[in-house]
């Protein structure tokens, strides 16, 4: 038979089973509103790809950057002066030339024709002019002979005109002898003075003639003279010593410069070749608008060329901007590195400001100069970063000022942080190295 239970018993184990379950639901509540009330758990980054920075206390230095080339500060463009067909081409681009080298020879049979009749005209008037004094010569040898035969037929009548006066006193020859001769010598004398006077005239008139026929020389010689030059000009020379930068033949129809070839006419005052030094370069380099307004001349600048830094000064500054930048130009006050040359790429940074007695750091990939931006502020053992809101004030191209939000000696995450929006805290593994 079945042994009956007893009804107590049965009360404390239903009380039993009851306690447990009230206990076991306590538990769960207590556990899930703990579990609540923890924070989530910070994600995390991998710190070997962490940019850090940290605040310093001191001079910042403020500067704009911009690219640019190294550009000749002397470039001297050679035209043809003498139109003509390109003969040949003595020097490529790229080749050093000396002061008066021919780099170009033009050839123009018209011009070397013009100099051909310039010389043969001056021989014929070379020749006149002599011809001409060899005539007024003779013909003022023949005057002066006429005048000497007169002056000695003067003299003598003269003589015997004074006797015949003399031996009249005496009666020792006739009156009219006597006055025969007397009228005689006084026609000489009168023909000896009209001599005088055209010796006088024909030296004037030798003068004139011979003047008049040594301009028409002279005008000759400068005729040869200017077609000797023109010709000479068929040579094109180099201004100065430096290097062969470019030949062509000013701008083509495309807008660019076509490159000059053997057989090609050329009009004078084409410019056909480009000499410059390649020892006194400045650099040039394109600073966006937004900062160009602080530029100012003589403000101090550095050069990179990519094989060592030049030092400088700023010594224009273009008017307009093209495609949101503005040319500067920087005088290089150091010697130029080894392969520098024009056209060479630079990377240039001008110094605008400097700033004493503040609180800086790296500028971080998202900071705007006077704006308040989160930052993670990485803890001293390199572990966590805690979200911060720093205000930043001037900025240049590689560090920022700090106004508040962060203290000397705080390191920070300078690299992008966008990927954390919406977290307050987050975890370093491996831990940045802070030192």
């Amino acid at each position: 038979m079945d042994k009956a239970r007893d009804p107590k018993f049965l009360k404390r184990r239903r009380v039993k089973r009851i306690s447990l379950g009230i206990g076991s639901v306590l538990v769960l509540v207590v556990v899930s509103v703990a579990v609540s009330r923890l924070k989530p758990a910070p994600p995390t980054v991998d710190g070997g790809s962490v940019w850090p920075g940290q605040v310093e206390h001191g001079t910042m230095v403020r500067q704009v950057r911009g690219l640019g080339t190294l550009k000749p500060e002397e470039v001297r463009t050679i035209p043809a002066i003498t139109e003509g067909r390109v003969k040949a081409i003595l020097v490529l681009p790229g080749m050093p030339v000396k002061k008066g080298e021919v780099l170009v020879q033009l050839e123009n049979p018209a011009t070397e024709k013009a100099l051909s009749d310039a010389k043969a005209q001056l021989q014929g008037a070379e020749a006149d002019l002599a011809n001409l004094k060899a005539t007024l010569h003779a013909a003022l040898l023949d005057q002066r002979s006429t005048q000497a035969s007169l002056q000695a037929q003067y003299k003598e009548a003269a003589l015997l005109s004074q006797n015949d006066a003399h031996l009249l006193t005496k009666g020792l020859v006739a009156r009219l002898d006597a006055e025969t001769d007397a009228a005689k010598a006084e026609g000489l004398g009168q023909q000896v003075a009209i001599g005088r006077q055209r010796l006088r005239s024909m030296a004037a008139s030798d003068t004139a003639q011979i003047a008049s026929q040594q301009a028409k020389v002279d005008q000759m010689r400068d005729a040869v003279k200017l077609a000797q030059t023109q010709v000479n000009e068929l040579s094109v020379r180099a201004g100065i010593d430096g290097l062969m930068e470019d030949l062509d033949v000013g701008t083509s129809s495309s807008g660019g410069s076509s490159e000059l070839q053997v057989g090609q006419w050329v009009t004078a005052g084409t410019a056909v070749a480009k000499v410059v030094q390649p020892q006194k370069l400045k650099a040039q380099i394109k600073i966006a608008e937004t900062d160009a307004g602080e530029v100012e001349i003589g403000q101090p600048a550095s050069i990179d060329t990519h094989n060592g830094i030049v030092s400088g000064h700023v010594t224009r500054i273009d008017p307009n901007s093209q495609n949101g930048t503005v040319a500067v130009d920087v005088h290089l006050d150091g010697p130029l590195p080894p392969g520098a040359r024009p056209d060479l790429s630079v990377d240039g940074t001008v110094n605008i400001q400097t700033l004493h007695n503040v609180d800086y750091v790296g500028r971080p990939a998202f900071g705007q100069p006077d704006q308040t931006v989160s930052m993670f502020r990485i803890s001293p053992d390199g572990r966590y970063g805690t979200l911060v809101k720093v205000q930043l004030g001037a900025a240049s191209v590689n560090t920022i000022q700090v106004i508040r939000g962060l203290q000397v000696g705080d390191w920070v995450v300078l690299s992008d942080t966008s990927a954390q929006d919406g977290f307050n805290r987050i975890r370093f593994s491996p831990p940045v190295a802070v030192h």
